[in-house]
């Protein structure tokens, strides 16, 4: 479950949180380093409290040596093992059988988007090169069209 919240909490691709270190994590600045993300590019992005509470336990718990999240003899967790950690998840959730975990990256994206976030820090977050690939978002905020309203609205005569 966490690697799963961390995916959320920080957007990451699943290829990006298997190669997340215990080094990586900044505690303190809320924040995890992504090395040679897609494309070969680093960067960083955002921890939530709750997901740093969760790391903490995590940590304590099971003690990685270098990765974040090891397999077994140390070795980085799989893809695999990650998917169906989220299919018995969707499973048990009732939710979208068709979401992938992919989807929580994507629903990072949108939720900002959606609190009013600027597309250029979601970009950012996010390590895409083109604002043209972060924008795909602003055509599936649905909830954030439905609080559209006219400016005259707000004007009492």
């Amino acid at each position: 479950m966490t690697i799963l919240m961390l995916i959320y909490s920080a957007g990451l691709r699943i290829g990006e949180s298997i190669q997340v270190r215990k080094a990586d994590i900044n505690f303190e600045r809320k924040s995890v380093f992504i090395k040679a993300g897609k494309g070969k590019k680093d960067r960083y992005s955002v921890l939530s409290d709750k997901v740093i509470v969760l790391l903490h336990k995590y940590l304590k718990e099971y003690k990685p040596d270098y990765w974040l999240f090891e397999g077994k003899d140390g070795d980085q967790y799989s893809k695999s093992s990650i998917q169906k950690i989220f299919r018995r998840g969707v499973k048990k959730a009732g939710i979208n059988p068709y979401s992938t975990v992919h989807t929580l990256r994507h629903s990072f994206a949108t939720h900002l988007l959606e609190r009013g976030m600027d597309l250029r820090y979601i970009q950012i977050l996010l390590g895409h090169n083109s604002s043209k690939t972060t924008e795909i978002y602003t055509h599936i905020t649905q909830k954030a069209r439905e609080k559209l309203c006219s400016p005259l609205d707000f004007l009492e005569f």
